[in-house]
C-alpha cells in the first residue's frame, strides 16, 4: 500500500519541547525568589520537575500546586513574577529542531498528508505551531480534547484515520517515545519511525525505521 500521510507527535519530534521547558522553569523559579519565595534555588527546581511527573508536564496550575507545597499559600505577587519569567524565556527557547521546516516542505512537495497527534491540550498544541510558524504545513491536529484518551492509546490514532479518510497501512507515524507513539501507531497498523534525535524515554517497543535527524524521513518516505 502506498504512503499517503505522515503524522507526527508535537513535543520533542517536531518541537524541542524539554528546552524550552526546563529553562522557562527555571527562570520562573529564579523570578519567584527574587520576589520573596524563601528556598534554595536548586531544591526549588527538584521539587517543581518531581510536581511535573506527578500532575503532568502540561499542568496549567502547576506554579499554583508550588507554591502552596512550598508555602502552604499562593501569593500571587510571587506567582505573577514566576509566569512573567516563564513567559519571556518561553519565546526565546521554543523552536522546531533543525531541518524541520525544509523537511516538511519537501514532504508537501511529495503530495503528504500531514498530521499532528499530540497529548497536549488543543490551545496548547495550536499555540506551539503558531509560535514556531509551523500552523500552515497541517491537515489535521489530534488533540487530548478530541479524544480524552493518552498514546498509546488507540484512540487518538483511530480520530486520526477518520480524520484522513485514509487505511491504517498508507500513515507513518513520526514520534520520539517508543511506550507511546511507537506502540500505539503500530497496535493500530501504522508504519512508524523513532524521533531518537528528541528521544526521552526508552522502551522495548521497536520501531519500523529510527531518525538520527527529522530529514532522515525524506529517505524513509521515498522507500515506503
Amino acid at each position: 500500500m502506498a504512503l499517503k500521510a505522515v503524522l507526527f507527535d508535537l513535543d520533542n519530534t517536531l518541537i524541542d519541547f524539554m528546552l524550552f521547558k526546563k529553562q522557562s522553569s527555571q527562570a520562573a523559579i529564579r523570578a519567584m525568589i527574587e520576589a520573596g519565595l524563601p528556598i534554595d534555588e536548586e531544591k526549588a527546581n527538584k521539587i517543581l520537575f518531581e510536581m511535573y511527573e506527578q500532575y503532568g508536564i502540561e499542568n496549567q496550575k502547576i506554579f499554583e500546586r508550588f507554591l502552596k507545597k512550598v508555602t502552604g499559600k499562593v501569593d500571587y505577587r510571587v506567582l505573577a513574577n514566576g509566569v512573567a519569567a516563564y513567559r519571556k524565556m518561553k519565546s526565546g527557547y521554543l523552536a522546531p529542531y533543525p531541518k524541520v521546516r525544509a523537511t516538511l516542505i519537501k514532504l508537501k512537495t511529495k503530495g503528504m498528508i500531514l498530521g499532528i497527534v499530540s497529548d497536549a491540550p488543543r490551545m496548547q498544541a495550536w499555540l506551539r505551531l503558531a509560535e514556531t510558524n509551523l500552523t500552515e504545513f497541517f491537515d489535521i491536529v489530534i488533540a487530548l480534547e478530541d479524544t480524552g484518551k493518552l498514546k498509546p492509546s488507540k484512540m487518538p490514532f483511530k480520530q486520526a484515520i477518520k480524520k484522513l479518510g485514509l487505511k491504517p497501512d498508507e500513515i507513518l507515524f513520526v514520534g520520539d517515545n517508543p511506550e507511546r507513539d511507537i506502540k500505539g501507531a503500530k497496535n493500530i497498523g501504522m508504519m512508524t519511525a523513532l524521533a531518537r534525535y528528541g528521544q526521552m524515554f526508552k522502551g522495548k517497543t521497536r520501531p519500523d525505521f529510527v531518525l538520527k535527524e527529522v530529514s532522515d524521513l525524506i529517505k524513509v518516505v521515498e522507500k515506503c
